[in-house]
């Protein structure tokens, strides 16, 4: 355990050290360094300058994969910082071959430094998350810094020295960054080995997409679990002590992660009983689309314009699910339609039949059927009933299709499609009787109203 103490005496001993660095700073080698630093800046930036419009139509002109492009415009948009440190690294080649070494001791530090952020900041790229990618980045830079400049033991000391006691357990900065740095990168390498674990599984033709799914997430809790023991071990961490705080832990993941707890072990069920699995086409509500991918805590179901909805998979074990794809893809889809009642009720069945079975969609096997289903208001009722074995495709659609060979079919036999009519049945005549206007009403005063008139029933139909 370091003490304050301790520190401060490491601190007072590298002092003396930053003061003959700045020192050196004013005498002739270190005046001289620092004009090769600023002319090296101008060369940099107008070098850069000059040459990145060549080199960008060169790239445009080459015939690469997508990686190797966006490796090539990371290499051009540090182009001012790599020509920097082409031109102080050769600087220091020339300098250490006519003068002491450590009269180039600064262009050394400076080159190395700007090298190792052109390094870092390309490789970081790998990160898709931007404030991932530049936070390991700041982090990695910094910890090479410290290396260069040798004030690692230093840094080490201090936050060594930044402690706190909990009961046995000492936790101090220096131990709560390693652990950082350490999960982290074990979490990074579980995530990367379950990924490629699960791409794996879905190779595999002897199991079922349900049972794929279910043994990719099993490896990725493994994996993950191993990699936060591991992380702990390695950092010193003594897991006995997790076990004070997991009554508590228990109770409060028992109430505040309720819903997400649920929605995990539903997950497990649904793989676990096969209901449903990827490339199902189900129903839910007013969602009716196909599923892509089974997650621990949802489904994501993709509708038929393109929309995806992420079902919590508590709802898929407590409502009710029409699952178009369960046990075998074929679908029986109805399309009621109505006739005169002057047709032949015979051949509007058969000609339904066989227009349903000029679709393509539509299956042989079992063949198309047409039923009489009732005597309606103003038209003779048809059920057309028709298979298909590929639902993911859309519903809708292919009723459309079948809809429209209906009515070239019905057209082409002379067959008229019925639509509701009212008739109206005046009993006897109507009398209109005109009466003149009342003194001091618009139209005795020279404007036009509407004629007013007054129905009377023949005198026969009077009410005695």
């Amino acid at each position: 355990m370091v003490t304050w103490e301790e520190f401060l005496k490491a601190l007072e001993a590298t002092v003396p050290q930053l003061v003959l660095s700045l020192r050196a700073l004013t005498q002739p080698s270190g005046i001289v360094q620092l004009l090769i630093l600023i002319l090296a800046t101008a060369l940099a930036h107008y070098g850069a300058r000059w040459a990145r419009p060549h080199l960008e139509n060169w790239v445009r002109a080459q015939e690469t994969s997508m990686r190797r492009m966006r490796f090539l415009a990371l290499v051009l948009r540090r182009l001012r910082i790599i020509v920097f440190v082409a031109i102080v690294w050769l600087a220091v080649v020339v300098m250490r071959e006519v003068t002491w070494p450590s009269r180039s001791y600064l262009l050394l530090v400076i080159g190395n430094l700007a090298a190792v952020w052109v390094i870092i900041s390309i490789s970081s790229r790998i990160i898709r998350n931007p404030l991932a990618a530049r936070t390991v980045a700041l982090g990695c830079w910094i910890f090479a810094a410290l290396s260069i400049l040798d004030l690692m033991p230093q840094a080490v000391l201090l936050l060594d020295s930044m402690a706190f006691q909990v009961g046995s357990l000492r936790i101090s900065a220096l131990l709560i960054l390693k652990a950082l740095v350490t999960l982290t990168a074990l979490l990074w390498l579980a995530g990367v080995l379950s990924r490629a674990t699960e791409r794996r599984m879905e190779r595999v033709q002897d199991l079922s997409p349900s049972m794929r799914v279910l043994a990719g997430k099993f490896a990725r809790i493994g994996l993950f679990t191993i990699a936060v023991v591991l992380g702990l071990q390695t950092i010193g961490f003594d897991l006995t002590t997790i076990t004070v705080f997991s009554g508590a832990v228990g109770l409060g993941l028992g109430f505040g992660l309720q819903k997400v707890v649920s929605n995990l072990v539903s997950g497990v069920i649904l793989l676990l009983d096969k209901s449903i699995k990827p490339g199902d086409v189900i129903s839910l509500g007013e969602t009716y689309g196909s599923i892509t991918s089974l997650g621990a805590r949802y489904v994501s179901v993709v509708t038929r314009d393109g929309r995806e909805y992420l079902i919590p998979n508590e709802d898929l074990i407590t409502n009710q699910v029409i699952n178009w794809t369960y046990s075998d893809q074929k679908v029986r889809l109805d399309v009621p339609f109505g006739v005169s009642y002057d047709a032949n009720p015979g051949i509007v069945r058969e000609l339904a039949a066989k227009a349903a079975a000029r679709v393509s969609r539509v299956e042989a096997h079992p063949a198309p059927v047409c039923h009489l289903t009732a005597f309606g208001e103003s038209s003779v009722d048809f059920l057309l009933r028709f298979w298909i074995d590929d639902p993911g495709k859309g519903v809708v659609n292919v009723k459309g299709e079948v809809l429209l060979a209906l009515w070239d079919a019905l057209h082409e036999a002379g067959i008229a499609l019925p639509y509701r009519q009212h008739d109206i049945h005046v009993r006897g005549p109507v009398e209109l009787v005109y009466r003149e206007p009342l003194a001091g009403s618009p139209a005795s005063q020279g404007e036009s109203p509407a004629p007013q008139g007054e129905s009377r029933a023949p005198q026969g139909d009077r009410d005695e």
